[in-house]
């Protein structure tokens, strides 16, 4: 007879086995119409993780049924309850990973949401494509909805809960962000802090702002470049979304830190990397008169001066703001004209597209798209973000007619990224008998594709 608890946990090895059969697949029980889906890509990418989590877990409980039937029968209770916890330590992770995931596919099953949420996933492939470096192959992507003000992103290849690395970059867009200018300023934002790691930003700048700290010739200075370092990884997060987006990515910013006035003039905690929302917003100024040279950015931050005045700050956050103010302008110099290993020569300023993102042709490409409103579905999505947000800038477009002309345009870049992949899996099939021909549905053809299709978009020269 055998041993109660080898019996027992018997039992429950195959018990965790039917569980993880009733954890399918996204793709058998998610709803949602095909303009919702994520990127060919990114479903593979995520489908693939998850089912090879759950095909390792099947061979570690098949192993261990086949240990209590074989030597570990005999083993001691204790080892074998041991090597069982492992098992449902390993088996909790699984389901860790699916939950992780589910949120942001299950979303894509909401009428209209899962649509816009498949639109940023097109304007967020497009504010991180920089052809000629590194960029030039994005990871796939997948956005999704949350809660609070601020937004966050999983970065591809980045530790996930329970274990492994995860295959797509996942972005949580703030909810109170659709749809608007801010949703833009957000997304790109988020896009930022992906190229910031792929480009290896933080590993190539901050050795040069340490030399400044040691060298510094006053305790101001050698200050504000330490809150500099310990910062970065947001200030070049903000850096790229001004650089793509213009005066629409600070605009963004000023939404999202409009704040009650003691969050706004009080430096976060030294483990926060997010720069005060008073000096964020300054920066954020100063890094679009460098890029884009006018005066719209003095007025701006003039007018968040205004909101939030200073003067009603502590002594030191005054002293630690005028600090940071007068290095200001070396600092941001200093990114611009970064040269990291990884752009081969390059100014950290060349990948962003100067050509066409000052105020001036912003405007006059606004003026415009009113007078053909058909260009507006034919340009890149970050061009639109930056136009549109223009616009509001100089007060050119109502709130109300941008959210309907965002909102449109985001369903738009959701279906056209739809259709060119179908177009582009029709163009590649094999002929196939008539019948058979008659059996294959489009989202099927649709997963065979490798990733987002941006064909129906004006390319831009960058």
């Amino acid at each position: 007879m055998r041993p109660a608890a080898t019996a027992l946990l018997e039992g429950e090895a195959r018990a965790l086995l039917t569980r993880l059969a009733r954890v399918k697949p996204f793709a058998l029980h998610e709803t949602m119409v095909p303009a919702a889906a994520p990127s060919p890509a990114a479903q593979s990418a995520i489908e693939r993780f998850l089912m090879e989590g759950r095909a390792k877990l099947r061979g570690r409980v098949g192993a261990y049924l086949e240990w209590l039937e074989g030597p570990g029968g005999d083993r001691d209770p204790e080892w074998q309850q041991h090597q069982f916890s492992l098992l449902r330590w390993e088996f909790n992770s699984v389901l860790t990973h699916f939950d992780l995931f589910q949120e942001a596919v299950t979303q894509r099953s909401e009428r209209e949401v899962g649509v816009l949420l498949a639109g940023l996933d097109v304007a967020a492939v497009d504010a991180l494509t920089s052809p000629g470096t590194p960029l030039a192959d994005p990871p796939p992507i997948v956005c999704y909805l949350a809660r609070g003000p601020g937004g966050a992103i999983r970065r591809v290849h980045t530790r996930i809960p329970g274990g492994g690395r995860s295959p797509v970059a996942l972005i949580r867009i703030p909810r109170e962000r659709m749809v608007g200018y801010g949703i833009g300023s957000s997304l790109t934002h988020e896009v930022g802090h992906q190229a910031v790691a792929q480009l290896g930003l933080l590993e190539s700048l901050r050795p040069v702002l340490y030399d400044i700290e040691r060298g510094a010739r006053t305790e101001a200075e050698r200050t504000a470049f330490r809150y500099w370092g310990l910062t970065l990884s947001e200030v070049l997060a903000d850096f790229f979304a001004v650089g793509k987006l213009g005066i629409g990515g600070t605009l963004g910013l000023m939404a999202v830190v409009s704040l009650p006035r003691r969050l706004v003039l009080a430096p976060a905690p030294l483990d926060d990397p997010h720069p005060f929302p008073y000096i964020r917003v300054r920066l954020s100024c100063a890094m679009g008169e460098a890029l884009y040279p006018h005066s719209q950015w003095g007025q701006l931050a003039e007018l968040w001066a205004s909101l939030y005045p200073p003067r009603r700050a502590t002594p030191e956050v005054r002293d630690l703001i005028r600090a940071l103010e007068r290095s200001m302008p070396r600092f941001v110099r200093l990114l611009a004209a970064h040269r990291p290993p990884s752009l081969s020569g390059a100014r950290l300023a060349d990948l962003m597209p100067r050509g066409s993102r000052t105020p001036a042709l912003l405007t006059a490409r606004h003026r415009r798209w009113m007078r053909q409103p058909e260009l507006l579905r034919t340009a890149p999505p970050t061009l639109v973000f930056a136009v549109l947000g223009q616009a509001r800038a100089a007060a050119l477009i109502t709130p109300e007619e941008e959210s309907r002309l965002l909102g449109e345009l985001i369903a738009h870049w959701a279906l056209a990224s739809t259709l060119g992949t179908l177009s582009a899996c029709a163009a590649t099939a094999p002929p196939l008998p008539t019948a058979a021909a008659a059996a294959v549905s489009a989202p099927g053809c649709a997963s065979a594709s490798a990733s987002i299709s941006t064909s129906a978009f004006v390319s831009e020269s960058r």
